[in-house]
């Protein structure tokens, strides 16, 4: 069983990963001992990816680790706020990691706005230790609703509509997510990558 070691603390994203890549063994930041933290200053969600998987493979280098690394970076854009919040998306409100006060912010900033379109993203990339690496990107559509519907997911899924789901990814369950979302897309693209 191939051993990837996932660039993330966030157990979310970590869960997810593991049901998707069920053939893999996911081995999270905190299992090799990495607690610093990463400054994600890229300007898109490939090059903070990036950013995630070079910091994790130094750290295994100095560790003497061979291992491939896995990093994402994911987020919502809404049409008009002309892409936002975008690479922001964990930190909108100025606090990385609080949901509601980042939906609250989003409520507020599309209040008077009639389109509400919006797609999330997801760029990842596979770092392996002789330099080379692979990328996709996957992308889900929907709309934000002006009212959270569901206690399912995390981030904003539940402000988000899916077109193909019919429902928020708060009202979905795990598996209905992972059959439609912008991480599960990214990660088939990835799984076909591996095998080339």
């Amino acid at each position: 069983m191939d051993k990837i070691i996932l660039a993330s603390n966030n157990e979310h994203k970590i869960k997810e990963f593991k049901e998707i890549l069920n053939d893999c063994e996911i081995i999270t930041m905190k299992d090799i001992g990495f607690r610093d933290e990463i400054i994600e200053n890229g300007l898109t969600f490939y090059e903070n990816s990036m950013i995630k998987a070079k910091t994790i493979m130094e750290f295994l280098k100095k560790k003497g680790i061979q291992a491939s690394v896995m990093a994402d970076d994911s987020g919502l854009c809404v049409d008009s706020l002309n892409g936002e919040p975008g690479v922001y998306s964990a930190r909108y409100s100025g606090i990385h990691g609080d949901d509601e006060k980042n939906r609250q912010k989003l409520l507020k900033n599309l209040a008077n706005k009639k389109d509400r379109t919006a797609h999330f993203i997801c760029s990842i990339v596979e770092l392996y230790p002789d330099g080379h690496s692979i990328h996709a990107e996957g992308r889900t559509s929907g709309s934000i609703l002006h009212e959270t519907k569901g206690s399912n997911g995390f981030g904003y899924d539940s402000l988000f509509y899916s077109n193909e789901l019919k429902k928020t990814f708060g009202e979905a369950t795990a598996e209905e997510k992972n059959s439609v979302s912008h991480r599960a897309k990214a990660l088939e693209k990835i799984k076909i990558l591996r095998t080339k």
